[in-house]
Order: C-alpha cells, then structure tokens, then sequence
C-alpha cells in the first residue's frame, strides 16, 4: 500500500506494503482523517485573511515578551524640547527619588531630540553635544543605573530629526550599536524628514531597526525597548486607510507606539496656536480609543506624555490625564519640570491605587460604554477578576452621573464592592454606580470587585465606526449609524457565544438577513447571529463571511471584506476576542 501526498506537499510517497497489518491500516486511516480535518480548518482560516493581513506574525514569535506592561518614567520634550542638558537629567533623577517617584515605578529616564551635534563624526557616528553633555552619556547613562533608573535616547527615522539634527536614515545599526555602546535600553524612533513619506517607506524603516535592535538584544541581552512613532504622522489623513496599516504592523516591531499628536508643549503656540491644553489631552483621548484591539501584555498605544506642571491645564485636568492614561493602561511618561513639581502633583502621580490599574497584567485598555457630549463612561476587566469603571466629566459644571451594572457588564450582580481610586474610600453599591460631584474636566476613577470571587462580566459598550465615530444604533427599524447619544440602542452586548445584543432588547440579535442586509432578530444561536472581530477592526458575519459596513446616509449593510477601509474599521468593547491577535 502506499501513501499519497494527499494535502500536505510535505508528504513523500513511499512503499508500506511489507508494514501491511489491522493495526497499520487503522492507523493510516486516522491520519487520513486527521489530515482531513486539519484540511477543513485550513479552509475556514482561508477566509479571515483578507481581514488580518499583517496580523498572523503576532501569534507566531516565541519571543519573551520585553515589556509586559507600560513603561513609566520621564522625558524632556513636553517641557523643555530643545532645552536639555546633562544637569536637567541628573537633577530630574534626583528629584524623583527625593518624591518617591521611582518607587511608585516611574524608572526610566528619556532623552529626546537635540542631544547631539548638528552633523556626524567623520566616520559617520553620531556624537553628543560637549556643551550639553560636558561627561558625556556613556558617564550619564551609568550614573542614572547606578541610581536604579533605566536610560532611553531620541533618534529619528528620517534624513534630519524634527529639530533639524542629524537623522538615522541609512545609519540604522550603526547608530543604534552606538546607543547600546553608550548604555541606552531605550529607543524613540520619530518620523520627521523620511525620503518619500509613504507608509511603505515607514514600514521598512521602521522594520530595519526592529532588525538591528533585535540583533543586539541577541547578541548582549541588552532589551533596547523600541518606541516608535510612525503612526502619528498618518493619524490626521483625510483617508485613514495608511494610519490603520501602520497600526497593524506597529505591534510587530516595536513595544510602544505614539499614534497621534505631541502633548501639548510648553511653548504651545509653536505648533497650535489655537489649542487649549484641554484640547490636547482631548485630542489624544479621541486617537487611542480608536485602537484598543492592538493593545495586549508586551506592546502599548501611546498617547504621549504626561503635562504635569503646564500652564493651561487646571489641576482637575491634570489629574483626568493621569486617570485616563492609567484606565488606557497607556505608558506614564511624565514631561515636566521636576525641581517645581508641587505635594498635590507629586501625590496624584504617586497614587498607587490607579498605577496599579495602568500596570495590569493583562494590559487591556479601558473602552467607551457610552458618550453624550457631556459623560463618557469606560470600563475594562482587571486580571484579578475586578471591574474599572472611568467616567470622565466633558462639560462645564461640576455634576453627578451614575452608571447601571448592565452597562459596567455585569448584568447578573445585585451588588459590588465599590473602591474610589482618587480616595481609597470603599463602598457598596446595589445596581448602579454613581460618580458624585465630578468637577469640570474632572474624572471620577472605580475599582468594582464582586461579593465573592471574580466579577462574571460581558464585555459591554458602544460599536462605533472609528473613521466617522458613528454609533451603531438600534431602532425599531432595524440598525442604523448614528451621532452617540449615550441611549441603551447604543450599548451593546458582545457575548461569547459570538452574538451582539443591544442593551434596550437583549433577547434580539444583530442579524444577517443575507443579500447584504442587516438588522435585528430574536436571538436563536443560528449562524446568521453570529459574529467575528478581527485584528483589523472588521466585525465579519460567519455566517455569510461578509463585514459590518457604515454605507452613505447612516446607514447600515454588510458588504465584501475589503482591507483598512474607512468604512468597515470598528471598535468594539474591551474583552472581546480578537481574530488574529
């Protein structure tokens, strides 16, 4: 007898006649069945690619993972830009051990743009400021380990750095063994002054130093955590198709990833001279809850620093960027000047209560229940089984806002243990949580943990389009994408059973009525309501393997899976399982 190839190519045809037995026949007939099955499976993989390009990578590198949760520290940039200085560096680490602050975990000090010499070495180094750096950085980086805190430096991707100095482009492994020579773990790599400008560009670059780091980590064991800011210079295109790319493979090179705007800078009115400060905060929010389902333990969406002691923003602002950040489980990195910091900064910044939400093992970022203009409500899972609810207040006044346990998730509790994260003050609350006299801009932050055991959630929020931030709604009629209204036709159930329930009918599905038509059903576990969220933020039927797509006028259909287009890129709510990740 012998053994075709069947499906596998890998298969050579070989001679088992003389094996010929009962036992053997059973056998092959296993593996015949076994191949098939495998086969199948094969075929239903087939049909998520056009919807994860770029994404299979992520599941395949056995890799320890470098930074399991977000990093926390220090950086120049917000506060001082070009200003820096070997006694601005030696200062803010002696400054942040006097406050507690590399206790509480912020331990890594960054350099940003400016350090260096305006041209090369003739050999073709890089070469720091002597002014700036009279002992130059290999005595600072030494001196800051000594300390207990982890040295980063600043490059960029391009021909000239965004200040106008020397750029790595075509200096990728030389620059960066120079880094890891000097005692640097860290790596910002900007994109200002690239060749062309195109994603393909950036993708390459961005790929050759995920390489050469790589190559170090291999050969010295040094971590050379990689930030990499692609991302922001596609994140304002009339089209976002290029921003949704470079997000997708982001995750594969690097640790962390600046998506949008700087933080508002010092000098505000250098870049934006119509901005707030709560404009910036609010920008960068509006960004990274576009994105959660990139996030996991071991790479993080950044939304840039922390302004700790800028002018424009009122203290209330301050501390929401803080909770915020932390709900997002977004990197710390504070951009201050540190001898200033006042007691009632310092505490907020050391409140370990909300740090040890952003540094959660599983690394979730927190997702919107719902907004109205005035509320937004976020929430996320905790890996010991606990609940965050963030509401953060948009408006003018100082006002109260609760929030029922269905739309926390937690549909099935009577009531919770209830930890206000600002106070430490625990309560009980049966039903619904309410956040009292929350400031203008203030935000009120909960740790909700269940009588016994683990709170049993369902991930619960709005499904929005994070192109036209358009809310699917449900209606009478059917589904439709409209402005958010925080309304219970907003808030959707997505349960494991692969079925989306609104919140104001959960016994109707969300339903593919076939022909590409869309709308609600009595939920009855066929096919037709069953539904998968990608890595690439499409919400596919499986039962006609098409995507959830926002058409003209609002309204809501299904059509072919196409890749990164405005139109079929969706959020949903933090703990649903994604595809590909």
């Amino acid at each position: 007898m012998t053994i075709d190839k069947m499906a596998f190519n890998s298969f050579e045809v070989f001679d088992l006649d003389e094996y010929s037995s009962p036992f053997l026949d059973l056998l092959l007939f296993c593996l015949r069945l076994s191949i098939h099955r495998l086969s199948m499976m094969a075929s239903n993989i087939i049909r998520y690619l056009v919807v994860m390009v770029g994404a299979i990578p992520l599941v395949l590198s056995s890799k320890p993972v470098l930074q399991p949760t977000p990093p926390m520290g220090y950086n120049n940039w917000a506060a001082l830009m070009c200003g820096l200085n070997e006694t601005v560096f030696v200062e803010t680490a002696q400054y942040m051990i006097k406050y507690g602050l590399l206790d509480a975990g912020y331990n890594r000090i960054n350099l940003d743009d400016c350090w260096s010499t305006m041209s090369r070495a003739a050999n073709g180094s890089m070469e720091w400021d002597r002014e700036k750096f009279p002992r130059g950085l290999p005595w600072l980086t030494n001196y800051l380990k000594e300390l207990g805190f982890i040295p980063g430096i600043y490059t960029d991707a391009g021909n000239l750095s965004c200040g106008g100095y020397p750029g790595a482009f075509g200096f990728e492994a030389l620059d960066a063994q120079t880094f890891a020579d000097w005692g640097f773990e860290y790596v910002k790599l900007d994109g200002c002054n690239m060749p062309t400008g195109t994603e393909a560009e950036y993708k390459s670059v961005y790929g050759r130093w995920h390489d050469v780091l790589e190559d170090i980590r291999d050969a010295t064991g040094n971590p050379m955590i990689f930030s990499e800011s692609a991302p922001a210079y596609f994140a304002e295109n009339a089209n976002l198709t290029d921003w949704y790319s470079v997000m997708n493979w982001v995750p594969k090179f690097g640790q962390l990833a600046r998506h949008s705007r700087d933080s508002l800078v010092f000098n505000s009115t250098l870049y934006w001279p119509d901005i707030t400060g709560w404009d910036s905060i609010m920008f960068n929010y509006g960004q990274e809850v576009r994105l959660s389902r990139y996030q996991r333990p071991g790479y993080f969406n950044d939304p840039d620093f922390l302004n700790v002691d800028h002018f424009d923003y009122t203290l209330d602002e301050r501390k929401s960027h803080f909770a915020l950040w932390s709900s997002f489980s977004a990197p710390l990195i504070i951009s201050a000047w540190m001898p200033n910091l006042n007691s009632t900064e310092i505490e907020y910044l050391g409140n370990m209560g909300i740090i040890a939400v952003d540094q959660d093992p599983l690394a979730a970022q927190a997702t919107l229940v719902s907004q109205d203009g005035t509320w937004d409500v976020l929430t996320k899972e905790l890996a010991n089984g606990d609940r965050l609810l963030t509401i953060l207040n948009r408006g003018n006044c100082t006002a109260s806002h609760s929030v029922s346990f269905a739309r926390i998730g937690l549909p099935d509790l009577h009531m919770v243990h209830v930890k206000d994260l600002w106070t430490g003050h625990s309560t009980r609350a049966f039903k619904e949580v309410t956040a009292q006299d929350v400031p203008s801009h203030g935000t009120a932050i909960f740790r909700l943990s269940a009588p016994k055991g683990r709170c049993s959630s369902v991930p619960t929020g709005m499904i929005f389009n994070t192109f036209s931030l358009a809310t699917l709604t449900a209606s009478s009629g059917g589904v439709s994408w409209t402005n958010s209204s925080a309304a219970d036709e907003q808030v959707w159930q997505t349960r494991s059973d692969g079925t989306i329930r609104a919140l104001a009918n959960p016994s109707t599905c969300l339903t593919d009525l076939g022909e590409g038509k869309l709308g609600l059903a009595r939920c009855s576990r066929r096919a037709a309501q069953k539904w998968d969220y990608t890595y690439s933020g499409n919400v596919l039927s499986r039962s006609s393997n098409m995507c959830l797509t926002e058409a003209d006028g609002g309204t809501a259909i299904l059509n072919a899976c196409l890749d990164q287009v405005d139109s079929q890129v969706i959020a949903l709510p933090s703990g649903v399982k994604i595809i590909g990740s």
